[in-house]
C-alpha cells in the first residue's frame, strides 16, 4: 500500500464528511440541494471524462451507468428531507447505517460475497452492531426536548431512500449476478471511471424530475441557492472520483476495494462532527459520548463486513 493511494484514499473521508455540512450550511430546501449537488458531480464527471479520455459506456453499460445515479439521487433527496427534520448530525449515522446494512446484505446473499456459515455469522452480528451504533447516535438525554414525531419521519425518509443507495451500488454489479443470467443482459466489463458520468446523468435527471414536481410550490430552477448547492456537488463529486481510484487494486496503485471502503466510512464521523460543531446541532456531554461510541461502533462494523470476503 503505497502512501499515495492512502492520500486519495482520505480525499473521500473529507469530501463524503464535508458534502452534508457544506450543503446544510448553504442552505435551501431538499429541491435546492438536490438539484444544485447534482449540477456539482456531473460538472467534476464530465472534467474528468474529457481529462482522462476514460470513455463512454453505451448500451446496457450505459443504462445501468444511469440506474446507478437515478438511485443515489433518490436516496439522496431522502437524506436532505432528513436533514431538515433533525439535522445532518443525526441522519447521516442513520443513513450511513442502512447503507451498509442492505449493500453488505446484497454482496453476502446475491453476490456470495460473505462465503460460508461463519462468516455469515460473524457478519450478522457485525449488523447487528452497526444498528445499535446508529441507535446510539440518535440518543437523546432530556426525552422532553426530543421531537418523537420528526425523528420516526427522517428514519423513515433514510429506509425508503436506502432502496436509491442500494441501486447505486447494485446497478453497475448486475453482470456479476451469475443466477440471473437469464433475464438480466450480460455486459461488457465497466470501469468505475466509465461509470462515473451515467451516473453524474442520472443524479441530475431524478433532481431535475423531483424539482419539476414541486415547481407548482416552488420554482427552484430561478432561485440562487439552487446553484450555490453546486460547490456542495463539488464535495461529492471529488469524493467520488477519490474513492473510484483508491479502489483499484493493490498491484495498480490502489488500496483494494475493501480497504477503500473501510476507509472511506470514517467520513461519517466527520460529517457527524461537523454538523455538530460547525452548524450547531447541539448535544451534551453524554450525548457527545454516546454518539462517538456509535460511530466507533459503525467504523468497527463496517471493517468486520468489508472484509469478509
Amino acid at each position: 500500500m503505497s502512501a499515495l493511494a492512502l492520500l486519495i484514499g482520505i480525499i473521500p473521508v473529507i469530501g463524503w464528511g464535508f458534502f452534508p455540512t457544506v450543503s446544510s450550511k448553504i442552505g435551501g430546501k431538499p429541491a435546492n440541494q438536490i438539484l444544485g449537488a447534482t449540477i456539482g458531480a456531473l460538472i467534476v464527471a464530465f472534467v474528468v471524462f474529457l481529462v482522462t479520455g476514460c470513455g463512454f459506456p453505451m448500451g446496457w453499460n450505459l443504462v445501468f451507468g444511469i440506474l446507478s445515479g437515478c438511485g443515489w439521487g433518490f436516496g439522496q433527496i431522502m437524506a436532505f428531507k432528513g436533514y431538515t427534520l433533525i439535522g445532518s448530525s443525526r441522519v447521516m449515522p442513520i443513513t450511513t447505517a442502512f447503507q451498509l446494512i442492505v449493500t453488505a446484505l446484497w454482496g453476502a446473499f446475491a453476490l456470495s460475497s460473505w462465503p460460508g456459515a461463519m462468516n455469515k455469522v460473524i457478519g450478522m452480528i457485525a449488523l447487528v452492531v452497526i444498528i445499535i451504533g446508529a441507535t446510539l447516535t440518535t440518543w437523546n438525554e432530556n426525552k422532553e426536548n426530543t421531537n418523537v414525531a420528526a425523528l420516526r419521519k427522517a428514519v423513515i425518509y433514510q429506509l425508503i431512500g436506502v432502496i436509491g443507495y442500494w441501486l447505486y451500488s447494485a446497478a453497475p454489479q448486475l453482470e456479476n449476478l451469475k443466477w440471473a443470467e437469464g433475464f438480466i443482459p450480460r455486459t461488457a466489463p465497466m470501469s468505475g471511471l466509465q461509470a462515473f458520468l451515467p451516473q453524474t446523468i442520472g443524479m441530475v435527471l431524478v433532481a431535475v424530475i423531483y424539482c419539476l414536481t414541486q415547481v407548482n410550490k416552488e420554482n427552484v430552477f430561478k432561485e440562487a441557492t439552487s446553484y450555490k448547492q453546486i460547490i456542495a456537488g463539488f464535495f461529492f463529486g471529488v469524493a467520488a472520483l477519490a474513492y473510484l481510484v483508491a479502489a483499484q487494486p493493490v498491484e495498480k496503485g490502489g488500496l483494494g476495494l475493501s480497504t477503500a471502503f473501510v476507509v472511506s466510512q470514517v467520513s461519517v464521523v466527520i460529517a457527524t462532527l461537523t454538523g455538530i460543531y460547525m452548524l450547531g446541532q447541539k448535544k451534551t456531554h453524554k450525548e457527545m459520548v454516546a454518539t462517538l461510541i456509535g460511530l466507533a461502533l459503525i467504523i468497527v462494523a463496517a471493517a468486520v463486513t468489508a472484509f469478509l470476503n
